[in-house]
């Protein structure tokens, strides 16, 4: 029995008391804004009821939006550029997201109470729209910050001022890029834990009171900015400190502001940047304002080719096996987080057919990130000595796995479960343990690809590097929007919609929901592991 506690007590030592022991001060900043974009999560909830009752679209309009949506992440490239330019000044941006951040919330605030005058300038719908667009616009700028935050805040020297050794530093960005998944599936934790006490009780509700907490919920998201420029403030802050330390030890103002720039000095403007962005977003809002058929996928293969062009250029700096093992391991990611996914429409299913209110998807939210947290503990030496092929096979294999829950309840297997255990095992108690089981996969995949990055990016380019790596994979994404459209038009799925005198508009069809289900469980296993198969037979083969 001793033997077990010792054994079980260095686990937890070196899990979870470890990664306290590599935290630094210096890495707070980034993980506030880290924090803020979990933090987000707070509308995860109401902005499902909100579309649910209160606009009249269907879920493939919603998977085409999540496509627009999406979109800004591609924009990483120049901003991340932008970051290595403007070092010194980088902080500029993150208070610019902030401010489309803020105007968001404040765009849903207003329609969730119902403001008079909205309506009268544009349909409620088009409100929607900017407001979803403007978001991630903001938490695009504050993310590349964040990025090169991460890498700033990692020390390439001990307390003596001796260089660190290559598994010193390896370690410590791998803690950072860890804590930077903690913070942010902390805050989703802790909005969740929120969401459960705002939704106590409003099922109860009249619609008008609904919307006023609903409304409040969106005031409440305007904390959100305020958190993440606190964090650039506190990292001008410990800079300035440092600086000052510096020159009361005799070095000048220069000398000592220079061990914050990049070991690889001045960066020279790469235009290739700035011009594959401008005709990003040339070809992104001209397609996407005119009525032109398949404008999403034109965008989509414009981007992907621009994107592509700017990778190559990119790893030309890497030696060229590290660059056959980084752009093998993207196409693995790529198609890893490409596949597709039900849409609004098995949301829908629970509420409509299984009753889950907003308190009980609040739980639900809160279960997932509180176990996500936990999963990123419990399985950080599965990270670290692993290679992200294994890592991506295993969640692979587990998702195909964990979905036939979801099918299972759509096909009725609580009603026998239910019957047999004495209503325990019923459509909540499956929702659960379902969550339960398949939350800690979710964060898994990304921190040994960033770590990597962060570790073998040139000094000079972080940001960059993982601004053009993040678009790449970003657009992976985009093309998981688009397959979850075609999924949503080849297998309709509609829910009840009715009018404001009470007439039905539109009636609830969720038949084909079982169908599109199994299809997204099918594609979501096999195309990556196809990729996996393929990479790993090629020159592109890697290990990492």
């Amino acid at each position: 029995m001793r033997r077990l506690s010792a054994d079980l007590w260095g686990w937890f030592d070196a899990v979870v008391l470890d990664l306290g022991r590599q935290m630094r001060w210096s890495f707070l900043p980034p993980l506030m804004v880290y924090f803020a974009y979990g933090a987000s999560g707070i509308t995860s909830v109401v902005g499902t009821f909100f579309v649910k009752d209160y606009l009249d679209v269907s879920a493939a309009f919603l998977a085409g939006l999540g496509f627009w949506v999406g979109l800004p992440w591609a924009l990483k490239m120049p901003i991340g550029h932008l970051v290595d330019l403007m070092w010194r000044w980088k902080w500029v941006l993150v208070f610019l997201g902030a401010g489309l951040i803020a105007a968001s919330f404040t765009i849903m605030y207003g329609l969730a109470t119902r403001v008079a005058w909205m309506p009268g300038m544009m349909p409620v719908t088009a409100w929607f729209v900017l407001a979803s667009l403007l978001s991630p616009c903001g938490y695009v700028l504050q993310d590349a910050v964040a990025d090169a935050l991460s890498v700033e805040a990692v020390p390439k020297h001990d307390a003596t001022g001796q260089p660190l050794d290559e598994a010193t530093t390896r370690a410590l960005h791998t803690t950072m890029q860890t804590l930077g998944r903690v913070a942010l599936i902390g805050a989703l934790s802790a909005v969740a834990a929120l969401n459960i006490t705002l939704f106590s009780g409003i099922e109860t509700l009249p619609e008008a009171a609904k919307g006023a907490v609903y409304g409040r919920i969106y005031l409440m998201g305007l904390a959100i900015p305020v958190i993440s420029v606190s964090g650039v403030l506190l990292a001008k802050w410990q800079q300035n400190q440092q600086i000052a330390a510096l020159i009361a030890n005799g070095q000048s103002r220069a000398e000592a502001e220079a061990h914050f720039a990049p070991d690889g000095g001045a960066v020279t403007p790469n235009w290739s940047y700035f011009i594959g962005g401008g005709l990003f977003v040339a070809i992104s809002v001209g397609l996407g304002l005119s009525d032109v058929p398949y404008a999403q996928e034109m965008i989509f293969t414009g981007s992907l080719a621009i994107v592509l062009y700017l990778m190559r250029q990119l790893i030309a700096v890497l030696e060229p096996a590290k660059a056959r093992a980084l752009v093998g391991t993207a196409i693995i990611i790529f198609v890893f987080r490409a596949t597709p996914l039900p849409g609004a429409g098995a949301t829908w299913f629970t509420i409509d057919q299984l009753g889950f209110d907003q308190q009980f998807l609040a739980i639900l939210s809160l279960l997932t990130s509180v176990l996500t947290l936990a999963g990123m503990f419990v399985l950080r030496p599965l990270m670290a000595n692993h290679s992200i092929v294994f890592i991506v096979m295993l969640l692979t294999l587990a998702g195909g796995l964990l979905s036939l829950p979801n099918i299972g309840l759509f096909y009725g297997i609580q009603s026998w479960t239910a019957a047999h255990t004495g209503g325990v095992v019923d459509a909540r108690f499956i929702a659960i343990l379902d969550t339960a089981m398949e939350s800690p996969l979710g964060q898994v995949a990304m921190i040994p690809m960033l770590a990597w990055i962060a570790r073998n990016a040139p000094d000079n380019l972080k940001a960059t590097f993982f601004a053009v790596m993040a678009s790449f994979t970003n657009l992976a994404l985009s093309a998981s929007s688009l397959g979850t459209k075609y999924l949503n038009q080849l297998f309709t799925v509609t829910r009840e919609v009715t009018a404001p005198d009470g007439s039905l508009q539109t009636p609830a069809d969720y038949s084909q929901l079982g169908w599109l289900l199994i299809a997204v469980a099918v594609i979501g296993v096999i195309g990556p592991l196809i990729a996996v198969a393929l990479v790993q037979r090629s020159r592109l083969r890697t290990a990492d």
